[in-house]
């Protein structure tokens, strides 16, 4: 059995992102709650991913990030080397970019050591947190496979991302 593992980023998911849509599909999908979502620490997220996944095998587990948790996942296989069966980060939120003013700790630059192990990165043409060669350039450092669905905005809830069938069809690559 597979476990998904859902880390949302800024803000957390609502009850219409794809996120929480993926949540309430299988019993095998966990969201991993942060205790501060507004103004984030890096070293807390990472750490929480880190204890969350503690009890598992991590063989069998797969990470779902959006946004800011795309990044958290990303310095938490850089800190820890663990190796789990795979990661789909969507839209993953540029942090150098200028418009990027949100107050986090420890969310400084974009990590952009390879992952060691499977990833994918979905992103859009016209994302207004990160811009299309950015996510390459991510996907490519990072060893990711890359997927631009078009026009899709943030990939969330308010550019009518609830439910995302395309979203766990993409998600069946990683197990």
């Amino acid at each position: 059995m597979t476990y998904y593992f859902i880390i949302p980023g800024l803000g957390n998911s609502g009850p219409d992102h794809w996120q929480s849509y993926f949540e309430k599909s299988g019993e095998n999908f966990i969201r991993i709650n942060q205790k501060e979502w507004d103004e984030p620490a890096s070293n807390d997220w990472i750490e929480n991913i880190d204890n969350a996944l503690s009890s598992y095998n991590l063989e069998e587990v797969v990470l779902i990030g959006h946004s800011l948790g795309c990044v958290a996942i990303a310095n938490w296989a850089k800190k820890y080397q663990r190796i789990i069966k795979g990661a789909l980060l969507v839209a993953p939120s540029d942090l150098e970019a200028p418009r990027y003013t949100f107050n986090t700790v420890g969310f400084d630059y974009m990590p952009d050591d390879k992952i060691n192990f499977k990833t994918i990165v979905v992103t859009s043409s016209n994302d207004e947190w990160v811009t299309l060669e950015r996510a390459k350039f991510f996907a490519e450092n990072w060893g990711s496979e890359f997927i631009n669905i078009g026009e899709a905005g943030h990939i969330n809830a308010k550019t009518g991302f609830g439910n995302w069938p395309e979203g766990l069809e993409i998600l069946k690559k990683l197990g």
